[in-house]
């Protein structure tokens, strides 16, 4: 699992649109990256309703919002339109920056095991450098615990 200080490996994946987004894209502002099991999931779908309410909020810190799941282009734009979402889904179908970054791991979900993305939310300075790790989110409490780290 990558931690605080280091550099947010390089990657280039699609949106919900087909457009690529990279490491680049997201340089010269802060950024969230948040990593989720998948769409239209009742936990997934309130964390993603936090970030759209709070969008502003990030938006006037001069960060940006994308969230990366190993859902479809079609299923991001179908949860985006769904929940009026107003950030990027990132398709992360082969979960090659998920094993990058540590998150794609074994879970136990109701008493079975299997390999999948552990919810887990890094925030990146205006150069890719982690400023924090936010794991095992718990995510009535991750808006303010990041408006905590972005306010110092």
């Amino acid at each position: 699992m990558l931690k605080k200080g280091d550099l947010f490996p390089d990657f280039k994946l699609e949106n919900q649109n087909g457009e690529w987004v990279t490491n680049e894209t997201l340089k010269g502002q802060k950024a969230i990256v948040y990593f989720y099991p998948r769409d239209n999931t009742p936990t997934c779908t309130t964390e993603a309703c936090d970030f759209r309410d709070n969008l502003s909020y990030f938006e006037k810190l001069n960060t940006t919002v994308v969230g990366v799941s190993g859902d479809t282009k079609r299923k991001h734009q179908n949860f985006i339109n769904k929940h009026q979402l107003n950030f990027d889904l990132l398709v992360d179908e082969d979960f090659q920056l998920s094993n990058a970054v540590g998150v794609y791991q074994e879970k136990k979900t109701f008493g079975k095991v299997s390999m999948g993305i552990v919810r887990t939310t890094f925030v990146l300075d205006e150069e890719g450098r982690i400023i924090d790790v936010i794991e095992k989110v718990k995510v009535k409490d991750q808006i303010e615990q990041l408006k905590q780290i972005l306010e110092g």
